[in-house]
């Protein structure tokens, strides 16, 4: 058998758009509904939802049924927490992607690159478990390192200001720009739509485009999402689960009770 091509990281090296949705619920039932709408790839969530390990893998399977639809895992790490042995675990379960949040220096995405690959470019442990079939991709470790690929968040005024450094690490794929810290961090708490912070994104996925890697981005408002990939950025998600589960369900109330459907005011929707 065949170590399988990632398929998400050919289509960013393609510089193929690919349209994604977040996986909050931490749900393998909802993760394989959603696999099957249509998107080009499904974060599940481990930073801002109620994942663990076990969760995480389940809803990677469910979303493997379905091969139109690539498994991103985000992982419950930032600010300099690298986190080697969750890494491995994560790439263990057969996850080939990853994004990894609040990296704000190129030594910390450096680092990261690091622990996603085996020896001699890296340090992760030579086990394989599911991601190897237990052994039954033979060249799985000779393969593995240039399946795998790293998404890094930027999403603080220091990752920006290092933006043009952590974009030229080798091995990063991707800068995926977080809209809601980054606007914490500039001052605009809960206030992403802020002119400054716009600026900011915009002028980010230029200077992610300059360095030849692929910018990606997380909006629920069909405008903005189409003006980022309108600017260049190549993987957007379009929604959230719970997000869309929240806004369905208060409406459908609303038409049967003869009243207005609560409406998020700001705020995050993760």
């Amino acid at each position: 058998m065949q170590t399988p091509v990632n398929p998400f990281k050919k289509a960013l090296a393609e510089r193929r758009p690919q349209i994604g949705l977040w996986q909050g619920l931490a749900s393998a039932y909802s993760a394989e509904i959603c696999a099957g709408a249509g998107f080009d790839w499904l974060l599940i969530d481990g930073e801002h939802a109620p994942n663990d390990l076990n969760s995480v893998l389940q809803q990677a399977q469910a979303i493997a049924a379905y091969p139109g639809t690539h498994a991103v895992a985000r992982i419950p790490l930032g600010h300099g927490h690298v986190g080697q042995m969750l890494i491995k675990q994560y790439l263990d379960l057969g996850i080939q992607t990853l994004l990894v949040p609040l990296v704000d220096t190129p030594e910390q995405a450096r680092e990261i690159v690091r622990c996603m690959r085996y020896p001699p470019q890296g340090v992760r442990g030579m086990g394989g478990a599911r991601a190897s079939r237990w052994g039954r991709y033979p060249n799985y470790p000779t393969e593995a390192n240039g399946q795998v690929c790293l998404l890094v968040q930027a999403e603080t005024q220091q990752a920006m200001d290092n933006l043009d450094a952590i974009a030229a690490v080798e091995g990063v794929d991707g800068v995926f720009i977080g809209p809601a810290d980054l606007s914490a961090s500039m001052g605009h708490v809960g206030n992403a739509a802020h002119p400054e912070v716009q600026a900011a994104i915009e002028d980010g996925i230029a200077r992610i485009n300059r360095a030849g890697k692929a910018a990606g981005i997380l909006t629920p408002a069909e405008p903005q999402a189409r003006r980022y990939l309108e600017l260049g950025a190549l993987f957007v998600a379009v929604g959230l689960d719970n997000n869309l589960l929240a806004k369905a369900s208060a409406a459908l109330a609303a038409k049967f009770k003869g009243t207005t459907a609560p409406a998020a005011q700001g705020g995050n929707p993760y």
